[in-house]
């Protein structure tokens, strides 16, 4: 494996974001055109980052016996301990629910009977369910918390204030005296606006950010990115399981009711 920097994460925790942020900060910083895999330029400046959602993956895509026990989506364990860790926490409510849209609107390859699922079903999923997030999500604090080369960000946070959140992003990779234009290149390019319009120009190589469907907003890959926005999907009943789930959650994260 080999990379500089891991980045873990539950899928849609704002993975895509930072990695478009990261992409066009060191393509511009060292003059490449943007490009989502940076480091095909072999520039030994920039580092190779690796981004995992490890454990999640495993729960939800190893269905063969011998997947499973190989542990054929994870991050071998010596390179969690060797290189920069990186772990992109977001509220699991809101994870859940663009989890539930792109299931169900935008992974073409999934089982109709997956599709089909309602988000209440979905929620209480054994493996793409919200009890699953937060056990992943525990499992990687757990095992990775202590460690000198690990840093936890929180997806509000950077929302909140993407110029400090993504400087400290660049600092966790090695990047301590950002170049300023790149910096500023950067934050403009991965803007959640300027990122949609380009995701349904088609502007983009990578099937990382490409429309599934150009006339259904919500196939997006770059959909909404709200905080909060899981109470428009899930009804009340809903809310209070996911609620309850929360509590198991590590109180490091920032997210208990």
């Amino acid at each position: 494996m080999g990379g500089d920097a891991i980045v873990l994460s539950i899928p849609k925790s704002g993975r895509t974001w930072l990695r478009a942020f990261v992409c066009a900060y060191f393509c511009k910083r060292y003059g490449f055109e943007m490009t989502l895999e940076p480091e095909r330029h072999a520039h030994p400046a920039i580092p190779r980052v690796i981004y995992s959602h490890d454990a999640f993956e495993q729960r939800t895509k190893a269905e063969r016996l011998w997947d499973r026990l190989r542990g054929k989506y994870l991050i071998p364990r010596a390179e969690l301990r060797r290189a920069r860790v990186i772990l992109l926490a977001r509220d699991p409510r809101d994870a859940f629910v663009s989890l539930f849209v792109q299931t169900t609107r935008r992974v073409h390859e999934n089982s109709d009977e997956l599709k089909r699922k309602s988000a209440s079903e979905l929620l209480r999923d054994p493996a793409f369910g919200i009890r699953s997030i937060v056990a992943v999500m525990n499992g990687w604090l757990a095992e990775l918390g202590t460690q000198p080369n690990f840093t936890l960000f929180r997806y509000e946070t950077l929302r909140e204030n993407p110029e400090r959140g993504f400087g400290e992003v660049l600092a966790a990779l090695g990047e301590t005296s950002p170049d300023e234009e790149a910096f500023a290149h950067a934050l403009a390019f991965s803007d959640f606006g300027n990122m949609k319009k380009l995701e349904q120009q088609g502007a983009f190589e990578s099937k990382i950010l490409r429309a599934g469907d150009v006339h259904d907003p919500e196939s997006f890959k770059v959909r909404r990115g709200k905080v909060g926005g899981y109470r428009e999907y899930l009804s009340a009943e809903d809310q209070q399981y996911a609620a309850a789930a929360l509590r198991e959650l590590d109180r490091r994260f920032g997210y208990n009711p």
